[in-house]
């Protein structure tokens, strides 16, 4: 027999059998369709993260205190905003932001959440692309110049507490003070942004004379955070060369001590992320390779009972003049036949599956030719793998001894 005929005769077994082909195909279609659908949702999880990091800005960097190395004090303060803000400090920074936060009750009516709120100044909210809303503006200089009461809410602090009402001009208490709203933020949607819906926002001057009074050790009013935006990626080294030169000599740090700030940028982030998101989707998809090895094991075994079956049909084959290899390429083909199909449902129903998910948790779905390829390949080289041994053992078959089989 050539090898279109051996193909014909494989075809023919399996629709000869066809529950018993389906049973055996299952392994291989869910394993198929576990390693689509895990690392559909890895890779949607990747861009989606990486997205946000991109939506903020790889060129942020924020500085904040460490405390293992300031006595326990709070080691930023607004001296220190000055001197980075200070073009002829640090000339790669394009914009400089600070913030200071806590809990805090706050109060509208008989409505009350306990939340964190932060004294930002304009520049923190532009720099942290904290500028979409859904009703009002944001902080302006004359808030922070005058040390205004005002606030701009997070959209489920807006929603907590007004529901359906018509927040803007209302006045919540904050720690017993009154705040007048003037914005609503736009709903971040969840992810890396989504505690700014949980903020409240008011003027830092405000919140450093009415809510937090740290001090650093120095006696100097004290931010917990420092933003700053670098002119462009390329330039985000230099920027935290600069940052650091300047803070160290602002607190006398003597050469070979320890910063008592650490600084932190966006692209670093990146990078952490992207290599964990990375390894996270390589172990869902070795998992899911597992259930693959298991189809191929059963695969195997479905085989070898058909080669038993078939014994007598072997011998039939071997007397009338087909070669061994005419048998090893018939069963052969057969596995690889239960294989690819398995696999090629697998990578449908592993599609249905993404699609499922990423309505009902409102995920990204990616899933790119490479994983389907892979998959496939897998596939195929399950049924390679694990269709040798039984087609080398119906090849081996002796023809009379074969016809002797009952």
């Amino acid at each position: 027999m050539n090898l279109t005929e051996s193909l014909i005769t494989a075809l023919d077994s399996i629709a000869a059998n066809k529950m018993r082909a389906i049973l055996t195909m299952l392994g291989v279609i869910i394993g198929v369709a576990s390693v689509i659908a895990l690392m559909a949702i890895g890779n949607g999880f990747s861009e989606d993260i990486t997205s946000e990091i991109n939506a903020i800005g790889t060129n942020l960097i924020t500085v904040s205190t460490d405390f293992d190395n300031s006595d326990g004090y709070p080691a930023l303060s607004l001296d220190d905003v000055e001197a980075l803000s200070n073009p002829n400090n640090v000339p790669a920074a394009l914009r400089v932001g600070a913030t200071v936060q806590g809990a805090q009750p706050v109060v509208y009516g008989g409505e009350s959440v306990n939340t964190t709120v932060s004294g930002a100044t304009p520049t923190y909210m532009e720099i942290s692309s904290l500028n979409e809303f859904q009703l009002g503006d944001s902080l302006t200089e004359n808030d922070e110049t005058t040390s205004a009461r005002v606030a701009v809410l997070g959209a489920d602090v807006a929603s907590d507490l007004f529901g359906t009402e018509f927040p803007i001009g209302q006045s919540i208490k904050i720690n017993g003070v009154s705040y007048e709203v003037i914005g609503v933020l736009e709903d971040s949607g969840g992810g890396i942004g989504g505690f700014t819906d949980e903020n409240v926002y008011v003027p830092l001057s405000t919140a450093m004379s009415r809510l937090f009074t740290d001090r650093t050790r120095h006696g100097q009013k004290a931010v917990t955070t420092i933003s700053v935006e670098a002119a462009s990626s390329e330039q985000v080294e230099d920027a935290i060369n600069q940052v650091t030169e300047t803070l160290r000599n602002q607190h006398g740090i003597a050469y070979g001590d320890d910063d008592d700030f650490s600084i932190f940028d966006q692209s670093s982030l990146l990078d952490t992320v992207n290599s964990v998101t990375d390894t996270l989707t390589t172990f869902l998809g070795a998992i899911a390779a597992i259930s693959l090895l298991v189809g191929g094991i059963g695969i195997m075994n479905i085989m070898l009972v058909s080669v038993t079956e078939r014994t007598r049909e072997i011998g039939i084959r071997k007397a009338i003049g087909a070669f061994r290899r005419d048998i090893l390429a018939q069963f052969l083909l057969e596995s690889m036949v239960l294989s690819l199909l398995g696999g090629a449902l697998g990578i449908v129903l592993g599609w249905l599956i993404s699609q499922v998910a990423a309505q009902a948790f409102d995920l990204t779905m990616v899933i790119d030719a490479g994983t389907v390829a892979l998959s496939a390949s897998f596939a195929a080289a399950v049924g390679l793998i694990f269709g040798i041994y039984p087609a080398w053992r119906a090849s081996k078959l002796q023809p009379i001894e074969a016809l002797r089989y009952e």
